[in-house]
This record gives C-alpha cells, structure tokens and sequence, in this order.
C-alpha cells in the first residue's frame, strides 16, 4: 500500500500555507458543510466544538488565552455550534465570558444539557446554565438537552413547555456510550425530541448498527460525541502514516480521516471535537470542506484503521 507520511502537526503547516479562499471552498460563504435540522430546515455546519475538560479552566490564564483565540478561529472560520453542560465544571462559564468579550454569540448555535434529578432542581439547573453562558446576549438558547438522559421524562416536559413560551429553540437526550442505546431508542420511538447526541467514531460503531438509521427516519438531528474516541483513534495510529488514497476525499490529517468517516454518513447532523488549541481547530473544520467518503469509502477507511 502507498502511504502518504504526514503528521498531525505537518497537515496543519500545509493547511496554514494555503489561502483561505482556496482550502475554505464549498457552498456558503466559509465553504463548510451543513447539514439540515430536520425539525425545521435550519442548517448548522457539520463540524463544532465540544467543551468537556478543554473550556474548564476558569482562572488559568494561559489556558482562558488558549480558548479565546480557538473560540475565535471557530467563529472566524464559520462554525458555530458549541456544545456544553453544568457537569463540565466552569466550561459553561469560561464559554459565556469568551464568547461576550468577542462579541459572537449572535454567530453561536449553543447547546448545553440538564444534569439532575427532578423538575425544580432541573428548572433551577437550566436557569443557571442560560446565566452562566450569557444566552441573553443572542435570545433563546439554541438547544437544551438532558445529559445521559437523567429523569429524562421530568425534564423533557419541562422542555417543551419552554420551547412552547419560546425560551429554547430545540430539545434533545444525550449519551455517551452504547449501554444507554436501548434507552436511547425508546426516545427516537416516542418522538417529541428535535436532537440526540450520542458517541459514534471508527473506534465506536454501534451506533451505525442501532441509533443512526432510526434517527434518521424519525427526522432527528444527530450531534455525534466523542468524535476521536477521547484521543484513542490518535494512539492508536500513532507513529503510521496516513494513506495516500485519503487525498482522494481531500483529508490531508488523521484527525480529518477520522472526522470525514463520520460525516460520511448522511444521517449525522453535526460532530462536537472538543479543543481549544487553534490549530486543532483549523484541523478539525478541514474535514467539513470538500468531498466526504461514499458507502465503499467509508467500508475501506474502517477496515484500514481495523488492520493497523
């Protein structure tokens, strides 16, 4: 097999060498890939930002400048949906303050998540959380959903009330690991959710089995965590060269392979990387610009990760 060697770090040199106009192309004004909500027609592009442990550094100097400028590169490159939670420490926090000194929450999909038990704990919880991300400096937040789905029930009841009075704009669950996926599948069946997010990557499939054609057919919109298997897929490719057949759908790092892999399934909305290091940032857009992998594609990048 020809290989092409080129590193994470390499890609991004090549990547910052090129006009923006030239590696920035596609159908809307930044070039990135959108996908529809099916709920309404509103289209957010492919790629966002999660904010677990990378946005949790309230008071870290060196690590709020990291942040602010990745948070910026995001915007300035088109993207917009973040996606947070109370659980995430001070991450919801550390994003409201970011995102009113740029001035860019007009710009942001937000998203963030109840993660208690019963409906005035959930309410107080939510309210807390539109205050810390400074929702108010943009209008109702985008998405609220319930975090690995705790008192599910309680708190989607409360969500549509709000959604009624025009307090958020969608609601959905969320999980992180294929043990809640029965449960998960209850909820695409009972209908009444915009979104759910779920983990799904060339590491973790199961998804694909079980989650994504239903969603699809039940028109929710997918938000994919864990999108790099919390950094496994890099170690697990560590120190191999990336295939010089990956040019073919245009991916010129790992991190784009395995981002473009995702994508490349029709019923995936939007896939949250979380970073704050800028180039990452830069990287990780890289995958929602150009071509993305057909059906045989997609079968021949995993069965390559497989071989390695």
């Amino acid at each position: 097999m020809t290989c092409t060697r080129i590193s994470r770090r390499n890609a991004l040199k090549l990547l910052a060498g090129i006009p923006l106009a030239v590696h920035m192309r596609g159908s809307d004004a930044a070039g990135l890939l959108r996908r529809t909500i099916p709920a309404s027609g509103e289209r957010l592009p492919a790629v966002g930002l999660g904010t677990w442990q990378v946005f949790d550094v309230a008071g870290q100097a060196d690590d709020l400048a990291q942040a602010r400028a990745a948070l910026s590169r995001f915007v300035e490159l088109g993207a917009s949906v973040v996606d947070s939670s109370p659980m995430y420490g001070t991450s919801e926090s550390v994003l409201g303050e970011l995102a009113a000194e740029l001035g860019v929450h007009k710009r942001l999909f937000l998203a963030t998540k109840v993660w208690t038990s019963g409906r005035e704990a959930g309410t107080r919880q939510m309210e807390q959380s539109i205050e810390r991300m400074r929702v108010a400096l943009k209008g109702p937040l985008d998405l609220m959903q319930v975090h690995n789905l705790v008192d599910a029930k309680t708190h989607l009841a409360t969500l549509r009330d709000w959604k009624a009075a025009g307090r958020v704009r969608y609601v959905g669950v969320t999980h992180y690991h294929e043990g809640a996926y029965t449960d998960l599948e209850r909820w695409l069946r009972a209908g009444g959710i915009d979104f759910i997010q779920l983990n799904y990557s060339l590491a973790e499939r199961s998804a694909d089995r079980r989650l994504l054609g239903r969603a699809a057919d039940s028109r929710i919109a997918v938000i994919v965590n864990r999108p790099l298997a919390g950094g496994a897929l890099f170690r697990h490719v560590a120190n191999t060269p990336l295939p010089a057949w990956a040019s073919e759908i245009g991916c010129a790092s790992w991190a784009q392979f395995f981002l473009k892999w995702i994508l490349g399934h029709p019923a995936v909305t939007c896939a949250i990387p979380g970073t704050r290091n800028v180039k990452h940032i830069s990287d990780n857009l890289g995958a929602a610009i150009g071509a993305l992998p057909d059906a045989a594609m997609r079968r021949k990048m995993a069965a390559h990760i497989d071989s390695l």
